[in-house]
């Protein structure tokens, strides 16, 4: 087979438009796909997520073969079930010395380890290399490093403007229509007693025959991984990415402001886009998102704050985010700013705790690969931080559960906002609550056995005793963060007895959730 360029088409690269795939030459360029089992043997990996991998990838394998393109493709299939995991450069180094292209095309990667060791390979192999910018994202990493020079720290909401006025969205005259440049305040309402009541219903999407042989091979191969594959039903293709697009634009969107933030037992999705698997596999353009939320609004369909929230997190956080994973790494993954280091409780991969809104949270995400920001961060997230999880631990975790994880987003999400890890180059404190914050924005505490309001006791919440812990035990290195001084005020408030009465529950619940599998 003579092979003129090999173009390197990674498993969250899928996006058609993508300048790997522009000027093929069906006669003598080669697509080179890999579902490498580094990531279908990652520790815990989520069913589901294995399945939008796999099926995604060889939804557009299949396309482009169908088009004409030769396609070097290795299944799963192709290996023994016993071969080693290798990494993606690993079958990359054994391709080139087969099939001895003239030049490997490659674009930048999702992961910084894996992008190292592509271009390490292609420097051994003598070949030439062809390298692409990833278009899929509206900031470059230049364009993002330039932004972050000289500054003292980074801020989204500065980012985010920034986006904002060279893009013109939701501007006029070069100043936020609405005359704010966030609606955050708008957007923080819990539902009342009677909850969210009738909820518009999420699209679905019945697995094709190719999905459907995925399914078959995950349940086979990887039955005892969490999650079911056989309850999968993601969009896999772009145009059932956008029709996801779509019904969220007619039917979620309008609420999805002002009950972004608010958690309702056995309602994961609520209002919610979940959109973000799609975009993070390229099978969606962040750009269509944007443009489809703002045109419901000028057209009167959705309030401004909602779609403003919706765009903030595509056009600020989400680029956000990206800049910094390329402008820290690759001494941001080793970061640990509290010195945690403990292993994450085994309810984090079964879900089985009485713990009612951490039960609920796991529930939704066993079920469904996904857990809204809010159940990430404050209920998952804030747990594991208070408990003292290892960050790069939860990372990990992270990394296997979740449908829509990928390094470069996971990374400053788990390890930077979640669990501090980098000592606030994400955020400017931790996001730290005690079980008051969980029952103001839920009714979870409602049917629990523990009581928010106590820290000790049989009866006391563990997120209120592990909250004043991590006070406790932080207190030297955390007091002198200007916004947690109401929290610190509140600490020194409590009397030596009752400090020393949490650190023993503390002490007492880490013991007694210890993990069995450590």
């Amino acid at each position: 087979m003579s092979v003129n360029r090999l173009v390197v088409v990674l498993n969250d690269q899928l996006d058609r438009d993508s300048p790997l795939l522009a000027d093929l030459d069906a006669s003598r360029d080669l697509v080179w796909m890999v579902e490498a089992p580094a990531e279908t043997r990652r520790p815990g990996a989520h069913q589901q997520r294995l399945v939008l991998l796999l099926s995604a990838m060889r939804h557009l394998r299949d396309e482009l073969q169908a088009g004409g393109m030769r396609v070097h493709y290795r299944a799963l299939d192709d290996a023994p079930a016993d071969a080693p995991a290798q990494p993606v450069a690993s079958y990359l180094a054994a391709d080139i010395a087969e099939l001895a292209p003239n030049t490997v095309v490659l674009m930048e990667a999702g992961d910084w380890a894996v992008e190292q060791s592509l271009l390490e390979t292609v420097r051994e192999a003598g070949c030439e290399l062809e390298w692409h910018e990833d278009t899929h994202f509206l900031a470059t990493r230049g364009a993002f490093q330039r932004w972050a020079e000289g500054r003292k720290s980074l801020t989204m909401e500065y980012f985010y403007r920034g986006m904002r006025k060279r893009d013109h969205i939701l501007v006029a005259d070069g100043k936020p229509v609405g005359g704010a440049w966030n609606f955050d305040q708008d957007n923080r309402a819990a539902f009342g007693a009677a909850g969210p009541g009738a909820l518009p219903a999420h699209p679905t999407f019945p697995p094709d025959r190719i999905t459907e042989r995925v399914i078959e091979a995950i349940v086979d191969g990887h039955g005892d991984h969490p999650g079911d594959a056989r309850q999968f039903n993601q969009p896999v293709t772009p145009a059932q990415a956008r029709l996801a697009l779509d019904d969220f634009i007619a039917y979620r969107l309008p609420s999805f402001g002002t009950f972004q933030d608010a958690i309702w037992l056995g309602d994961p999705l609520l209002y919610h886009a979940r959109l973000s698997a799609a975009l993070n596999l390229h099978l969606l353009d962040p750009r269509d998102c944007i443009n489809a939320a703002v045109t419901a609004w000028e057209r009167g369909d959705a309030p401004l704050n909602a779609v403003e929230g919706f765009v903030r997190q595509i056009l600020g956080w989400r680029e956000f985010i990206r800049g910094v994973y390329w402008l820290r790494m690759p001494e941001y993954a080793q970061m640990n700013a509290l010195g945690h280091d403990a292993a994450l409780p085994d309810f984090y991969w079964d879900g089985q705790t009485d713990m009612a809104c951490m039960a609920d949270a796991m529930a939704g995400l066993l079920r469904h690969g996904y857990a809204h920001h809010i159940q990430r961060l404050m209920v998952l997230g804030l747990f594991a931080q208070l408990y003292g999880a290892h960050p790069y631990a939860f990372h990990e975790w992270h990394m296997a559960m979740y449908l829509d994880a990928a390094d470069w987003v996971s990374l400053p999400n788990a390890l930077g906002m979640s669990q501090f890890g980098d000592g606030g180059v994400v955020g400017t404190k931790p996001y730290c609550a005690s079980g008051a914050y969980i029952d103001r924005m839920s009714n979870a505490c409602s049917s629990c056995r523990y009581n928010p309001r106590q820290a000790t006791g049989e009866h006391a919440c563990p997120f209120t005793t592990l909250y004043w812990d991590f006070l406790d035990r932080h207190e030297a290195q955390l007091s002198g963060n200007r916004r947690l001084q109401f929290q610190f005020k509140n600490l020194q408030r409590k009397s030596d007895a009752d400090r020393a009465a949490i650190r023993e529950q503390a002490a007492a619940l880490r013991s007694r959730m210890t993990p069995t599998h450590a």
